[in-house]
């Protein structure tokens, strides 16, 4: 099962003693400054839990695979992460 926004939504609100509509807007405002961030280009480092990145992708040939047609693919930005040792210790029980 998948983490939704609402469970985190629900999570913050009980953990931090607010109101649905509190919690809602925390969780939104949060989301918002990260699409900003990256879509201007910046990385977001939460420390212990890791680092996203954009990187740069460059125009490259594909292929329909439906049709097996080549076509080139356009550069993009695309979005990483990168897990801290922390988190990944965690995940392993060390």
């Amino acid at each position: 099962m998948s983490l939704t926004k609402q469970t985190l939504i629900d999570s913050v609100m009980r953990q931090c003693d607010l109101n649905k509509s509190e919690a809602t807007k925390a969780m939104e405002t949060l989301l918002e400054i990260i699409k900003k961030k990256l879509a201007s280009g910046e990385d977001v480092l939460a420390s212990g839990f890791g680092k996203f990145c954009v990187k740069e992708k460059k125009a490259r040939r594909g292929r329909n695979p439906q049709t097996g047609e080549d076509l080139m693919l356009r550069s993009r930005r695309v979005v990483t992460f990168q897990c801290s040792s922390v988190l990944k210790d965690g995940m392993n029980g060390k």
